[in-house]
């Protein structure tokens, strides 16, 4: 028998959580393995139980969910993660896509939903809630057009850890704030810069960050010329 998929419920609504886990444990191939009720909490679990899937909420009470999306996923990009929120609005969908989410499922549709879009989510697909507005599906699929015309074959040379890096050295974290998050040590994050700077071409951090917004990795309207 295949082993189950195991899944970190982080949303600080006890009740909610009771009712989602309810419905997971009636999937054989499913077991919530832990729960959380902060960022802080669903952090810690997150890097202690290595969860295939995490279901997050957008509203907790110590930091935005979208927050908590872009953290997890700077440590562990395989991990996939999808919201269940009551937010349907634009603006929340399309940052939770882009800080590393691969689902979104409004709170209401989950008692008939929940398991299509886990069971999507988890075959590495993208899921979108149907209940969602035409509108926001033009607006993800519009995303990459923004960046159509960059260049990113020097970004490929980048290993998957670099990659985590580049995005950190963009937003302005020092080699000590990156090496803490990855559990590194700050000469070796340092090292991971040198690298990103030699293979991209890159001299100065202000050439690195608008790099990173030409090709979409972080808010290219915070770094126009």
């Amino acid at each position: 028998m295949a082993p189950k998929m195991r899944i970190l419920l982080i949303d600080d609504h006890p009740l909610f959580r009771e009712g989602i886990k309810s419905i997971i444990m009636r999937n054989i191939g499913y077991e919530v393995i832990g729960e959380a009720g902060t960022a802080g909490q669903g952090l810690q679990m997150a890097r202690e139980l290595k969860p295939d899937l995490i279901l997050i909420d957008l509203s907790l009470p110590d930091q935005s969910g979208i927050d908590l999306i872009r953290d997890i996923y700077h440590f562990s990009p395989k991990t996939r993660m999808m919201v269940v929120s009551m937010h349907s609005k634009i603006d929340y969908i399309v940052k939770a896509f882009q800080c590393g989410a691969t689902g979104y499922l409004i709170k209401e549709s989950a008692s008939d939903k929940l398991m299509q879009g886990i069971d999507h989510v988890l075959k590495g697909d993208y899921y979108l809630d149907p209940s969602i507005s035409h509108q926001v599906i033009k607006k993800l699929a519009a995303l990459p057009q923004k960046n159509a015309d960059a260049n990113t074959s020097e970004y490929d040379t980048l290993t998957l850890r670099e990659q985590e890096v580049l995005v950190m050295l963009a937003e302005g974290l020092s080699s000590k704030q990156i090496a803490d998050k990855l559990f590194i040590s700050p000469k070796t994050a340092e090292n991971h810069r040198s690298s990103i700077m030699r293979k991209l071409g890159l001299h100065s951090a202000i050439e690195l960050a608008r790099y990173a917004a030409k090709i979409g990795l972080i808010d290219i309207d915070l770094w126009k010329a």
